[in-house]
């Protein structure tokens, strides 16, 4: 599985976004399932609200696609509370964090991301760093 951030899933839906043909591009070359968390959806769903349309385009995305979205139970955003105290002078926002908490609880090394500076810095507890999509921004 892979993960997808809030950047790919704004800018696969937002046809002005500067990323939205990369991101189309890399999604092409996706072939194992995506995941994502409720806070990431929630992000990308309010970075998408200049268009209820828009918006529903993403909501078909989930519910047509196989788009998995994770909730968080109460010893992950334990989890995510601890990683953003650790990364708090990126700053690591709580969707980055339900991302980073997912990979380890999933033992997933793979994010789809336009954050690639933020996420080069995270670490699972084993200390691996985590492999990014699109390769090339």
């Amino acid at each position: 599985m892979i993960l997808i951030d809030t950047g790919p899933l704004v800018a696969l839906f937002d046809k002005s976004d500067n990323y939205h043909a990369a991101c189309h591009a890399a999604l092409k070359t996706v072939t194992q399932p995506l995941i994502t968390t409720t806070p990431v959806l929630t992000e990308a769903l309010y970075l998408l609200n200049f268009s209820w349309n828009v918006q529903d385009d993403l909501w078909e995305f989930i519910t047509g696609s196989g788009l998995q979205v994770y909730d968080l139970n109460s010893g992950m955003l334990k989890a995510c509370r601890e990683l953003m105290r650790k990364y708090h002078d990126l700053p690591m926002d709580l969707a980055d964090a339900s991302l980073v908490v997912l990979a380890e609880a999933k033992d997933m090394a793979v994010i789809f991301t336009l954050d690639h500076k933020d996420f080069r810095s995270y670490r699972t507890k084993k200390n691996k760093p985590f492999k990014l999509l699109p390769h090339k921004l």
